[in-house]
């Protein structure tokens, strides 16, 4: 019996695909943090799949990458 995991790996490269058909790197973003704030930042990599188990992505200014759910990318006219 096959079971369906939410975060598979496959699922997880969707949505980094899916990411990075949408925005470029560079973009300005507001990255909400631990703590609930949000900092606004910009992207410094593409979105990918760390490790088989989170969708990640590095952003300026911040050490290591953070979990693209808690990326939110600026429309490109607000940029």
């Amino acid at each position: 019996m096959t079971r369906s995991v939410p975060n598979s790996v496959a699922a997880l490269q969707l949505q980094c695909d899916r990411f990075n058909a949408e925005y470029a790197v560079g973009t300005a973003c507001a990255v909400v943090r631990d703590n609930g704030e949000a900092d606004v930042s910009e992207t410094l990599s593409v979105a990918q799949v760390l490790s088989g188990h989170s969708a990640v992505i590095w952003v300026h200014g911040i050490s290591g990458c953070y979990l693209l759910d808690r990326v939110h990318p600026f429309p490109a006219e607000a940029a």
